[in-house]
């Protein structure tokens, strides 16, 4: 099992110039980057390209990488900005939804609504058509599983704008999919009940 020991060995190993942990390193982290980039830019080949330079960021970034953060959510950041920069580069939103092949993690508070695969099309459909300022909040609690510190480090933002921004998030998935919560609870009036108890 991945405990932070381990990377934080290999991290060191690899800033010694041992390229055989930073191998390692990049490839045990290689899948979560390609989502969090999938999930931004939502068109496979671009994903491929932000994954690609977010590998290379962090391997020329390496040697100041400082341990203050987790490595997991240091590059997160990294991959988050790769992703976003593809956007703009292209000067366009999300092309596509994407399929079953791209699920590298669990959704963790997207609940029920994830298990069947028309909810889900109907998730990526929305996420596409959130605006990025909450689309990347969203995505990296709901579907990361960041708290709110780490996705406050991530987006480089106050942790009270990212509850501000998932909730509103949220609230406007939850529009645009039906009356049914992204964490799988449903109110009274189909609004979004919060469930995150992160500090």
């Amino acid at each position: 099992m991945q405990t932070l020991s381990d990377d934080e060995d290999l991290i060191r190993a690899a800033q010694s110039g041992d390229m055989a942990s930073l191998e390692i390193l990049l490839d045990r982290h290689h899948d979560r980057i390609r989502a969090v980039c999938a999930r931004v830019v939502g068109n496979h080949a671009d994903a491929d390209d932000a994954a690609q330079m977010a590998l290379i960021s962090i391997v020329r970034n390496l040697e100041r990488y400082d341990g203050r953060a987790k490595f997991t959510t240091w590059s997160y950041r990294i991959a988050t900005n790769a992703a976003i920069d593809e956007l703009r580069k292209h000067k366009r939103r999300p092309t596509s939804s994407l399929d079953d092949e791209d699920q590298h993690f669990e959704p963790v508070a997207l609940g029920n609504m994830a298990d069947a695969t028309a909810a889900r099309l109907d998730v990526n459909d929305g996420l596409d058509q959130l605006p990025e300022e909450f689309r990347m909040p969203v995505i990296l609690r709901d579907l990361c599983g960041l708290d709110y510190d780490q996705i406050a480090e991530v987006l480089e933002i106050a942790p009270g704008t990212v509850r501000s921004r998932i909730a509103r998030g949220r609230g406007k998935l939850a529009d645009l999919i039906g009356s049914i919560s992204p964490d799988g609870n449903q109110d009274a009036t189909g609004g979004v009940q919060g469930t995150d108890h992160d500090h």
